[in-house]
């Protein structure tokens, strides 16, 4: 299946990408050169929903981790949601991502994202 990025922004500085199809070798400069015109734009957050994203090959997880070493250098954050059990099991065997960052929804995110400023609103107070 070919690889379509969809990219929406929930709010400044924080970005939604869903992959939709297969992120092979064939298709994962398609994900990469969205990805690097996001970057560009110096994001504080970056949102996967992974929900129709079908397969992850070796090349996919390059581009993800690439992405991700990109955003610590700015101190910004990627997280995952939705994931397809054949993805979930692509994590779990890589440890490329840390269980804290995976999220079953977009509420589930949400709710660890108003902790989490609340915190930093307390901690500033």
């Amino acid at each position: 299946m070919p690889l379509k990025v969809k990219t929406t922004s929930k709010g400044p500085g924080v970005y939604v990408i869903s992959p939709i199809g297969s992120i092979d070798g064939n298709t994962h400069s398609i994900l990469g050169e969205r990805l690097d015109e996001i970057l560009a734009e110096q994001p504080d957050v970056l949102i996967f929903d992974m929900e129709f994203a079908d397969y992850l090959s070796s090349t996919g997880i390059r581009v993800l981790l690439k992405t991700k070493k990109a955003l610590k250098e700015t101190d910004s954050r990627m997280v995952f949601m939705n994931l397809q059990p054949q993805i979930q099991k692509v994590f779990n065997i890589l440890k490329a991502i840390p269980s804290l960052e995976v999220f079953a929804s977009m509420e589930e995110l949400d709710k660890y994202l108003d902790v989490m400023q609340k915190s930093v609103q307390k901690t500033n107070s």
